[in-house]
């Protein structure tokens, strides 16, 4: 019970959700890279259990930690701590709009006023 009241005490409560959020996104890593606690503990060289509080927001992550992390998850520091919107999806194949979008921007400034207005007309038709 002391180890987790020190647990506890080592996150202030303005940083709490910080680190719940954090521990959150990492162990939404983990589990998208297929990895268990055990697995992913073993190949930080840290007890299960720390990283339990880790993803549980309980303990406060030291920086070498977070690389660490972010290096065995494939992920960046960022979006881990949170500075980009979502985690990266697996990379799909460009869409058929995603590949025209792509194209209309390299043809001359009149086609691609041409090719928007188009659009504008097709999508105010709903």
């Amino acid at each position: 019970m002391a180890l987790i009241t020190s647990l506890i005490i080592g996150v202030k409560t303005k940083d709490e959700q910080l680190f719940k959020e954090l521990g959150a996104r990492i162990a939404q890593a983990r589990k998208a890279r297929g990895l268990t606690q055990v697995q992913l503990s073993e190949q930080l060289g840290i007890a299960q259990q720390t990283l339990a509080h880790y993803e549980g927001g309980r303990l406060r992550l030291p920086v070498p930690t977070l690389l660490a992390l972010a290096t065995e998850l494939k992920v960046s520091v960022t979006e881990l701590i949170g500075e980009s919107a979502a985690l990266p999806h697996k990379p799909g194949p460009v869409s058929r709009l995603q590949r025209q979008v792509e194209q209309i921007s390299r043809l001359p400034r009149s086609k691609q006023k041409l090719a928007s207005d188009l659009l504008d007309t097709v999508l105010a038709q709903g």
